[in-house]
């Protein structure tokens, strides 16, 4: 599946693409994986928006921060693949995107995610390590984790 890749500012979206992430990240954190929170959370708008489209779709998807804004380093938040999308190396083609439009955007290369437990070998394939304990954020356990 070739994906077409776009990197844009909040303001830049447009109203399809905003409710196209939306939805995908309602349909992903909120109902499949039965999470009860509040997906919209101001933090969108300071927030560079990395899109994946398949056709006009968008199923792959990330926001990243500039150090500060969200962690002290960089950041990498929501991402997400549409179940359509998965078992396709999608979400790896994703964090290659998302890595790389932090050096481009940011000029950094160091950065700090807050990672589901269970994607813990998915990160590390990306060189990401570690730096917590285990805890928990909306119910889910999480940890952090941090590439240098």
């Amino acid at each position: 599946m070739l994906l077409e890749w776009k990197t844009k500012r909040f303001e830049t979206l447009s109203l399809e693409e905003l409710y196209q992430i939306l939805k995908l990240r309602s349909e992903v954190f909120v109902v499949e994986q039965n999470c009860v929170y509040l997906d919209i959370d101001d933090k969108d708008k300071k927030a560079l928006h990395v899109l994946g489209s398949h056709d006009g779709k968008i199923i792959a998807y990330a926001r990243l921060f500039k150090p500060n804004d969200y962690f002290e380093e960089a950041s990498i938040g929501r991402v997400v693949v549409h179940a359509d999308g998965r078992n396709k190396k999608i979400g790896h083609i994703l964090m290659r995107e998302a890595i790389e439009s932090i050096r481009h955007y940011f000029r950094e290369h160091k950065i700090t995610i807050s990672a589901q437990l269970y994607l813990k070998s998915f990160y590390e394939s990306h060189e990401f390590i570690q730096t917590s304990d285990v805890y928990l954020e909306d119910d889910i356990p999480h940890i952090q984790m941090k590439r240098i």
